[in-house]
């Protein structure tokens, strides 16, 4: 471990580990980085343990990266340690940036999810009705789990947060772009997004065929039709959210022939995205009866999931209130 050289941490809290594989698909350009800096704590990939950290002098680490929302106890507890310990904190990937796919466990809580995934589900097969406990005791030794909270949070409703890689995952030149500009002392100002500042359908080549007045009368699902490679997704009927959608993500899924999810989460610009996608979708409907709308409407599946898939817990509503389910 060299003593000049910048001291890095990787570390994963509630995601699917894409944000952890995004380092991995540097490719050789990983190995630029581990040339520039000493990655000093990264538990997927090598053997550190939180001893390592608490070890560590505060502030003896140039940057940490940070991906997945917090919804235990423990990540709660390691990026308040990291925080302390990092000049530089980076939200990596959408789930740290946004809450992500495991916000949208904020429809919900503790309760009614692991009813559903430890008792309800077609394929549970759980007689003891067993579930997992914070304290359990097995031969005379008291065993402990991490706290399952009710609520989601986004990383920056947990810590304060430096800068934002959107995505999911963050694309390799995005990445690349953070590394540099931190190693040279080219940051932006606090708090800003790693990325261009502007709607995806700005950059995206099918905004050329979208008409000058734009109206559907239904919505489609990817799956019930076939796409027109090049036509604009919502003159197809399909949801795409790009208008509420920060672009810089190089348009992969777009390119793939699928519509934009949102996983870059909205511009500097927008409080709510999900809101923002509504009131564009809103605007679009060819009717004005309110019938009709409702039918519209019915036919989209998961309205909710589907605007707010990646940014629940940064939205207005953060969470569904479980009274009203109750």
């Amino acid at each position: 471990m060299s003593k000049n050289k910048p001291k890095v941490a990787f570390y994963w809290c509630a995601s699917c580990g894409g944000c952890e594989e995004s380092i991995v698909d540097l490719a050789e350009d990983i190995l630029k980085v581990v040339e520039a800096v000493d990655i000093v704590f990264w538990p997927v990939a090598l053997d550190f343990k939180k001893k390592d950290v608490e070890a560590m002098e505060e502030g003896s680490i140039a940057v940490s990266f940070i991906n997945g929302a917090v919804r235990l106890s423990e990540q709660e507890e390691m990026v308040k340690l990291l925080r302390k310990k990092s000049q530089l904190i980076v939200a990596h990937g959408a789930c740290s940036h946004l809450g992500g796919i495991p916000g949208l466990g904020n429809f919900w809580n503790k309760e009614t999810i692991f009813k559903r995934a430890y008792h309800t589900t077609p394929s549970t097969d759980n007689p003891q009705g067993t579930v997992p406990m914070e304290k359990s005791v097995v031969d005379g030794k008291e065993l402990y789990l991490p706290r399952f909270y009710d609520t989601v949070y986004a990383l920056d409703q947990v810590i304060d947060v430096d800068y934002y890689l959107p995505g999911c995952a963050p694309p390799r030149d995005l990445i690349l772009n953070a590394v540099q500009a931190i190693l040279q002392g080219k940051l932006p100002p606090k708090g800003s997004v790693l990325s261009p500042n502007k709607s995806l359908c700005d950059d995206c080549d099918r905004n050329e065929t979208k008409p000058e007045k734009l109206t559907i009368k239904e919505v489609k699902r990817p799956w019930e039709i076939m796409l027109d490679p090049e036509k604009c997704f919502l003159a197809q009927g399909v949801i795409c959210l790009g208008p509420a959608t920060r672009t810089g993500c190089g348009e992969r899924c777009i390119e793939a022939n699928m519509p934009c999810r949102g996983c870059f989460g909205p511009t500097d610009q927008v409080l709510d995205q999900g809101a923002k996608f509504l009131s564009a979708f809103a605007s679009i409907l060819d009717t004005n009866d309110e019938k009709e709308i409702e039918k519209i409407v019915e036919t989209i599946a998961d309205p909710a999931g589907t605007f707010y898939r990646f940014s629940l817990p940064k939205s207005i509503l953060r969470r569904r209130k479980m009274e009203a389910v109750k």
